[in-house]
């Protein structure tokens, strides 16, 4: 298994539920179930999964916070069981909204103390540190008090302190979670700066953003249940995925909905709503040539096209034919 930075074999880690209305018998849940992965050095490879699908077992599995219930789970070569302090001397995770650390320091004190955690000796650390700071803007904030910091600042924070050991390979959690848009921003272009800047670097993301996967990632996996059930670039889940055309219309305001459109040869899917004094209909087709049964039904309607483009899928579609639901219909489904 020393190939990859990132390896499981059928992984399976199961809980010992208490007995409540969700689980009468107190029978085990399967956390995960089969897991089969692998992560070559270099990649920034993504976890696509609703709440409760099992990315935050795997990741605390590959971290050493848990240890498997059967299977094998390897990272840089070493066994996350038996082999923990190699595993943990050579990553770090970063997980969004943590609150890890002592308010009362600052900034640049609790950074420097858990550089120390990792043997980084006091001068080196400090320079790391005014180093990242400054990459994500925080270093006029280094003598503040990390209590005094917004959820942004403290989130970037958080950032260096699990890039200032150096580690080869990097766990982030739904690292942009709650963060402002400037600031998600900033902390995904620092990802890729920091790949970029050594070979070999890889990097685990769990994210509910599919823009995020979409822009990030080289490789995306999707669990769901506790399995893998897709794995390939974010461009071959979208391949996959696509059956059929995907239209988007806007024609002067046309009320009644869309029903007469759903009759036409090759129309899979049809939805319209109003929107700023013209209507705008999201079709969904056989095949491309159907569009032109669609453009002559609204011109018997009396309806000029203002618009017509088609749209490649994005991976939310390619989650949704996978999955069968969108993210937060997979959330609200699993409840509480």
């Amino acid at each position: 298994m020393s190939t990859y930075a990132i390896e499981t074999q059928n992984l399976v880690r199961t809980f010992r539920a208490r007995k409540s209305r969700q689980h009468p018998s107190g029978s085990p849940i399967v956390a995960l179930d089969g897991v089969n992965l692998q992560i070559a050095p270099g990649e920034l490879f993504g976890l696509l999964g609703p709440n409760g699908a099992g990315k935050t077992t795997l990741i605390k599995i590959l971290v050493t916070l848990l240890l498997p219930t059967s299977g094998r789970a390897a990272v840089d070569g070493y066994d996350v069981g038996t082999q923990a302090q190699q595993v943990r001397e050579r990553i770090s995770m970063v997980s969004g909204g943590e609150h890890s650390g002592y308010g009362l320091l600052t900034v640049r004190e609790q950074l420097w103390m858990f550089a120390q955690f990792y043997g980084v000796p006091t001068a080196e650390a400090h320079a790391r540190i005014d180093r990242l700071l400054a990459i994500v803007g925080l270093y006029e904030e280094r003598h503040r008090k990390v209590q005094e910091l917004s959820t942004g600042m403290r989130q970037k924070m958080n950032l260096v302190r699990g890039l200032v050991s150096e580690p080869q390979i990097l766990f982030l959690d739904e690292p942009t979670v709650g963060l402002d848009v400037e600031a998600g921003r900033d902390v995904r272009a620092y990802v890729k700066t920091w790949m970029g800047e050594r070979t070999g670097r890889t990097i685990l993301l769990t994210t509910h953003y599919m823009s995020e996967a979409e822009e990030l990632c080289d490789r995306v996996a999707i669990i769901h249940k506790g399995k893998i059930i897709a794995a390939d670039t974010p461009a071959g889940l979208k391949r996959a995925a696509q059956s059929g055309s995907y239209f988007v219309l806007s024609t002067e305001r046309l009320d009644g909905g869309a029903e007469f459109l759903s009759g036409i040869p090759g129309v899979a899917r049809v939805d319209a709503s109003a929107r700023d004094g013209h209507t705008e209909f999201h079709v969904t087709l056989a095949d491309d040539g159907a569009i032109a049964g669609v453009v002559a039904a609204l011109a018997q309607r009396g309806r000029r096209i203002l618009q017509l483009q088609k749209v490649e899928p994005t991976l939310e579609e390619a989650f949704v034919a996978l999955v069968g639901r969108r993210f937060e219909e997979a959330d609200e489904a699993r409840g509480p």
